[in-house]
């Protein structure tokens, strides 16, 4: 019978031989990852995040809002108004649109129109983060998506308190329009902020590339 290694040195003292047992090394294959790998996947979740950007746009700006018209006596949306609109007109709208044709621009808001602001800023905030290595400039980017978002929803919120008001607020007609105004605006930013974003990544490996050709020279 094999003694144990205890056994062992008992008998022969320092000079016993104890066989060494060594664990096998654990591997686990589905945890290997390459940086070619990672960025891949951060492409694909880019691309859907565009796509469903540019689909809900669509959506909610040239289809719902649009055909929303017909409710009211063609008078266009707060939303689809780029400059903004006056009390009279929002009295207008009022007297257009009847209660159910205001429940269906709320849903608008509260269903599509939440969802296009945030699956937009959240691609936006990947496509900088993922492009822009400095953290300083890459959270002075991300502030034009962020405040996006947040003043699109505020903005949907507006204009529904001012249509289901009982007596309309010129304060509310001021808000409304600031945040609609302003929002088109943070949108159209947003989009440059994302092209410049796209270039700063583009241009980081050349200028590596050229740097690391002169050090070999």
């Amino acid at each position: 019978m094999a003694k144990t290694p205890a056994q062992r040195i008992k008998k022969h003292g320092a000079s016993a031989a104890v066989p060494q047992h060594h664990l096998p090394a654990v591997i686990n294959p589905s945890t290997t990852r390459t940086p070619q790998k990672a960025q891949s996947n951060s492409s694909l979740i880019l691309i859907a995040g565009v796509v469903a950007s540019l689909f809900l746009f669509w959506y909610v700006h040239l289809l719902t809002l649009n055909q929303l018209t017909q409710l009211s006596g063609g008078l266009p949306m707060p939303d689809s108004l780029l400059g903004g609109f006056d009390r009279g007109f929002v009295e207008q709208l009022r007297s257009a649109m009847d209660g159910d044709a205001r429940g269906q621009l709320n849903y608008v808001h509260k269903t599509a129109g939440t969802l296009f602001p945030l699956i937009f800023g959240f691609t936006w905030l990947l496509l900088i983060g993922t492009n822009v290595a400095r953290k300083p400039l890459r959270w002075a980017l991300w502030a034009v998506p962020l405040l996006f978002a947040g003043v699109r929803l505020w903005g949907n919120a507006a204009i529904d308190a001012m249509m289901a008001a009982d007596t309309l607020d010129g304060g509310q007609v001021a808000l409304a329009s600031g945040l609609t105004v302003a929002g088109w605006a943070l949108l159209v930013l947003s989009l440059v902020v994302g092209a410049a974003a796209v270039f700063l990544g583009r241009k980081t490996p050349a200028a590596r590339a050229r740097a690391s050709g002169s050090a070999q020279a």
